[in-house]
């Protein structure tokens, strides 16, 4: 009959196999969601605990989000709140065997689900730079009733390490696809976004639209103001779309002083409602930049995703009529 140890070896094996598996197949369609599962169900079974939870930190938006929650949904909590969020803060481990008697503990998700947690685990991880950039959480050991120890923190680093190898090489693909100065998806991201979150929606029968925007006598501006003025105009106008979008739009910048809004379950009409909505608004609102008050406009082309033509071409007859709305007084919407 099999050992304790070797039932944990073997458990450790068939999820090691899983994990491979998932980083080794072509996932070029998905997040690293798979991977992060496996992930944290080796680190449950390292640890030999009921949940094990992988936080994400997000510090554009100073968040922290599971990307992986064993036995829980995706849950989004402030960055300076709750254990993960101390252990973070002070860069340490954090073994917390009596967390209602914890003043950090946070019970809201407890209060909200029914689970009781008694004990808990919390590894920061690093990426290569030492930078902090997410967490490992273990919570409840089984089989003791003296919680997590020392040792529960050496078996849980093994699965922690290849943990942060994981999310340092996601955050560094997130990034590539990241417009640094406006902080909007660039173009790389807009392809990866269209293969994986609206593609599946053209020739579904569902509506999909997307419209072009550039400012207007961009270049004048910066050769007025300066090209710090310059970058303000573009986070102006990223920020302006980014407040006019739906949940389910997508805006990215697109290169230079264009951006683009692709818009899920709208039609042509929809499409150029909304780019009309963003005109007026522009045309109401002052950019502040460099001790100037810098009124705008823009201009746009619109199209409906066309199933039988390729994104660029679709892209491109979105291009032709943003080209025809500069060419014909600019500040207009054509469609």
């Amino acid at each position: 009959m099999p050992t304790d140890h070797e039932k944990m070896l073997t458990e450790i094996f068939s999820v090691s196999t899983e994990l491979y598996k998932s980083m080794s197949d072509d996932i070029s369609d998905t997040d690293h969601s798979r991977v992060f599962e496996n992930l944290t169900a080796l680190g449950r079974t390292l640890s030999n605990s009921d949940r094990t939870i992988f936080w994400k930190w997000d510090k554009r938006s100073h968040t922290l989000w599971t990307a992986s929650a064993v036995g829980e949904d995706k849950i989004l909590i402030p960055d300076n709140t709750g254990i993960v969020g101390k252990a973070l803060a002070e860069k340490r481990v954090i073994i917390s065997n009596d967390p209602y008697s914890d003043p950090d503990f946070n019970a809201e998700v407890d209060k909200r689900t029914g689970y009781v947690t008694k004990s808990m685990l919390v590894m920061p991880v690093s990426d290569i730079n030492g930078e902090f950039i997410g967490a490992y959480q273990a919570i409840n050991k089984l089989g003791s009733d003296s919680g997590f120890n020392k040792e529960d923190c050496r078996r849980l680093s093994l699965a922690a390490v290849i943990c942060c190898i994981a999310l340092e090489s996601e955050t560094f693909l997130d990034e590539s696809h990241r417009d640094k100065l406006t902080q909007l998806r660039n173009r790389m991201g807009f392809y990866s976004d269209f293969c994986k979150k609206y593609q599946s929606l053209t020739g579904s029968g569902t509506p999909l639209s997307l419209f072009i925007c550039d400012i207007d006598f961009f270049k004048r501006i910066n050769d007025t103001y300066g090209h710090n003025a310059g970058d303000e105009v573009l986070r102006h106008t990223a920020s302006l779309l980014t407040e006019c979008c739906r949940e389910d739009d997508g805006i990215y910048r697109w290169g230079g002083e264009e951006f683009v809004m692709i818009m899920p379950n709208a039609d042509l009409s929809t499409c150029i409602d909304k780019a009309e909505e963003v005109r007026r608004k522009m045309m109401d609102t002052v950019c502040h930049a460099e001790g100037h008050d810098i009124n705008l406009t823009l201009s746009f082309g619109v199209t409906e995703f066309d199933a039988s033509m390729t994104i660029e071409s679709n892209i491109s007859a979105a291009d032709k009529k943003l080209y025809a709305a500069k060419e014909g007084g600019r500040n207009r919407v054509i469609g």
